[in-house]
């Protein structure tokens, strides 16, 4: 049997791996959705849009879906602090997400200018909104979040929701905002033609520079902020409790671990390299580039977030000896080992599913397709 203190780190890989899962698919349909207005100047032109990520959308919440139940399963008491201290940010973001299958479903319903462009701005807002959102919760973690536990490990909240915003964060959720727009111009430019992939094409190199521009000015800041680091913990292959540890709270810490692992420095330099290449590669109209440019740029940028964090998952800003990390906001040692058996079965079935779907959903999407398919596009 796998110890414990190896059951969490693996937990804490797996969980990453989710996220990126989401944010490689389902950035996709976020940011498709945050250009649609402006890469399509007319209903045919937003169909293209809408139909290169119709078919695959749906299948790509699965990677969000199981990242929520992981949560809840492997961190409970993270789930518990998390959706306490953001529930109203969570509220909105649900909020905004139902725009989107409505906007996909109904869109097409009515011949009306007007009820159309109005679903439209509504995909526009679910993929704006949720991405700016997811943005300045990561902002949130490496300010902390204000919450704390009593001895009877009851969580209480001590923030609002205006609360949440800072320069720093509303920094961190345009950074996401600007990823995930570039992912899908990027997206979008390999799966269109004509004018909407040309216009495409000019969103990736605007938003790849944004991208590293905004990762590495936020990169800066980061450094000027006091970060969290564990400078004491009990036997971190027991079970513990969040305030069996002690927490050092000093400008510069959210580095320690790239300086502790002078390699982890790959990482953000993948982020930053990728986002540029995803804008050469656009510039220089290889399609596959941009792509590939794009999607580093997410890893590196996502992981980078992952390693200055590490091992912390919810830091706290009211008392940070009861900010939760990998070795005490884990469940037990038997439901771990339970999940991990899980998961390695059906991740793997999730990849080679969402890979199949693409293979077979691959090739250019056009506006002469879309007149030939009126009665069965988006």
């Amino acid at each position: 049997m796998i110890d414990y203190e190896t059951l969490k780190l693996i937990w804490w890989g797996l969980m990453v791996l989710l996220m990126l899962g989401f944010a490689l698919t389902g950035g996709w349909d976020l940011g498709v959705a945050t250009l649609l207005p402006w890469v399509g100047r007319n209903d045919e032109e937003r169909r293209v849009a809408i139909n290169a990520i119709g078919p695959t959308w749906e299948g790509n919440q699965t990677w969000l879906i199981t990242f929520g139940a992981a949560l809840f399963a492997a961190w409970p008491l993270v789930y518990a602090a998390a959706f306490s201290v953001l529930y109203v940010a969570l509220i909105f973001t649900l909020f905004a997400l139902f725009l989107r299958p409505v906007g996909f479903d109904y869109r097409s319903k009515v011949e009306d200018a007007r009820w159309r462009n109005g679903w439209d701005w509504g995909l526009f807002v679910g993929g704006a909104f949720p991405a700016l959102v997811f943005g300045v919760a990561i902002g949130n973690l490496f300010l902390g979040l204000p919450f704390n536990y009593d001895d009877t490990m009851r969580v209480t909240y001590h923030g609002g929701f205006l609360d949440l915003f800072s320069g720093f964060t509303v920094g961190t959720g345009l950074l996401a905002v600007a990823m995930l727009t570039l992912h899908g111009a990027a997206y979008l430019y390999l799966r269109t033609d004509d004018a909407v992939a040309e216009r495409a094409r000019r969103a990736a190199i605007a938003f790849g520079l944004a991208t590293a521009v905004l990762f590495g000015v936020l990169g800066f800041w980061l450094a000027r902020l006091p970060g969290y680091q564990v400078v004491a913990i009990g036997d971190v292959n027991g079970v513990l409790t969040p305030m069996q540890k002690q927490v050092s709270h000093e400008v510069g810490l959210w580095f320690a671990n790239f300086h502790a692992w002078p390699r982890l420095w790959l990482l953000p330099a993948l982020g930053l390299g990728g986002a540029l290449l995803a804008a050469a590669g656009a510039a220089r109209r290889w399609r596959w580039l941009a792509l590939a440019g794009s999607s580093l740029a997410l890893i590196g940028i996502i992981v980078t977030a992952g390693a200055a964090l590490f091992p912390f998952v919810l830091p706290s800003s009211v008392d940070p000896v009861v900010s939760l990390t990998a070795w005490d906001a884990v469940s037990s040692h038997r439901t771990l080992g339970l999940m991990l058996g899980v998961v390695v079965v059906f991740i793997p079935i999730i990849a080679l599913y969402t890979g199949w779907v693409y293979r077979v959903m691959r090739g250019t999407v056009t506006v002469e397709q879309i007149r030939r398919e009126t009665h069965t596009s988006y």
